[in-house]
């Protein structure tokens, strides 16, 4: 295999001056691979072979897991079935980096990722140089319609798994006692917070899911209509500030505001606070990839778990919204994510924080923080859509076989990578987790 070439490699001058790019630029698939991958190596490249190898809890994958994953994804789905020269660089890789699909294999278990210690870093950065090599042979010069669609699913694919590396390295050195950082990063000057406020949405018959128009994963159609009665949506996320009021009220400890299920989970793992929140000295402190910080008040709260925000909401006398009403909320205010205009919604390597909602970027009468904060979790059950059917093959279990025991959550988050949010994207987590990057958005009835 050749060296794999940069973007400014593919569009540099060749020997008889003439540019290549200007006699066959390369094609959009190619241009967007080599972009998104490059991002997952910069999001790496500041961790060691020890930060990638740990694995603090069995929901959590390594670093160099997610790297290789991502690659066997590619070598797997596209350079097997459609690069006739395609050499395989480990046949071992096959078992150790299928993460669920049983029907290309075995999968090798979750919860037992962190005790492989080999392949080390470097082992994998030579297998994401060789399925690139072979990836860039593929696309450079153009590839059918099929193929196009499955190298768009593996970006997206790798999208996912660079904010859930993310969020999996924040939880590996929130073990560490000293609290080390992933990377600096900046924080946000104190400003005015936004007041909160309520959208009322009518009522009627509505559609939602994906429109057919740019990429989708199958779990966000078929497009279909569904009844909505009249509801109010809070215009801002609930903050760091708000959850403290909770705690001080014995949010924690009343079980009348807490489902069965979320109580018990409250008490046997001894919740008291949101993950990464501690008081060593009497005033609440924030673990965040940039290390332990003083709490702020205005930042939007976040690794809270269903069961909390449910609780919460209980609380604050509202409820949460159903993905229903989330997406009905968003388009009826004309929301677009990664909006070119909002810049407090998109990625940041460098501000990997949630940004509080100040009255710069709202008012009270318009909906705020939508995308680019933190996922909010809904009412709503994961669960297939009307007409639903899995893709057929083994990229078929890429969403439909998980349609059990998983909450929908609405938006994206300050880790999720640009071009990854849609309004019709619909994350999901067990009801228990607050590891991701999760939030609190209210809602409630319309009381005539």
């Amino acid at each position: 295999m050749t060296a794999t070439p940069t973007r400014q490699d593919l569009t540099s001058p060749d020997p008889d001056g003439d540019s290549v790019g200007a006699r066959r630029q390369p094609h959009a698939e190619l241009a967007r691979y080599l972009e998104v991958r490059g991002l997952t190596d910069a999001l790496c490249a500041e961790l060691s072979a020890e930060d990638q190898t740990a694995q603090s809890m069995p929901d959590v994958s390594p670093t160099k897991w997610h790297r290789a994953h991502t690659t066997w994804f590619f070598e797997t789905f596209v350079l097997r079935p459609h690069h006739p020269g395609y050499i395989e660089f480990d046949p071992g890789f096959e078992h150790l980096f299928n993460s669920y699909y049983e029907g290309v294999g075995s999968p090798y278990p979750r919860a037992e990722r962190g005790a492989i210690t080999r392949p080390g870093i470097e082992r994998i950065a030579q297998y994401r140089d060789h399925v690139d090599s072979a990836m860039v042979e593929l696309l450079a010069p153009g590839c059918d319609a099929p193929t196009a669609e499955l190298v768009t699913l593996g970006l997206h694919h790798e999208q996912q798994h660079q904010e859930l590396l993310l969020m999996d390295i924040a939880h590996v050195l929130s073990r560490h006692p000293d609290h080390p950082a992933y990377r600096p990063v900046m924080a946000d000057a104190p400003s005015p917070l936004l007041d909160p406020g309520w959208i009322t949405i009518p009522g009627g018959v509505v559609e939602i899911g994906h429109d057919g128009n740019g990429f989708a994963f199958d779990n966000e159609g078929p497009r279909h209509r569904v009844w909505l009665e009249p509801f109010e949506i809070a215009t801002r996320l609930v903050t760091n500030g708000d959850w403290c009021e909770f705690i001080a009220d014995g949010g924690y400890e009343r079980s009348s505001l807490w489902l069965s299920d979320g109580w018990n989970h409250c008490r046997t793992a001894g919740w008291r606070a949101p993950l990464y929140w501690s008081k060593p000295d009497g005033s609440w402190v924030e673990g965040t990839l940039g290390g332990r910080t003083e709490l702020d008040p205005h930042r939007p709260v976040s690794h809270v778990s269903f069961y909390e925000a449910e609780a919460f909401a209980r609380w604050k006398g509202a409820r949460l919204a159903t993905e229903a009403e989330w997406e009905q909320a968003v388009t009826s205010q004309r929301i677009c994510p990664d909006d070119p205009k909002d810049a407090e919604s998109r990625f940041d390597p460098n501000r990997l924080l949630p940004r509080p909602a100040t009255p710069g970027g709202g008012s009270t009468s318009e909906l705020a923080e939508a995308f680019g904060r933190v996922w909010q979790w809904t009412a709503s059950a994961y669960l297939p859509y009307p007409g639903f059917r899995p893709a057929p093959g083994a990229v078929g279990e890429y969403n439909g076989k998980f349609m059990s025991g998983q909450m929908v959550l609405r938006g994206s988050s300050c880790l999720t990578p640009p071009g990854h949010a849609r309004v019709s994207y619909r994350n999901f987590f067990p009801p228990s987790a607050r590891w991701p990057m999760t939030g609190v958005r209210l809602a409630r009835d319309v009381t005539s």
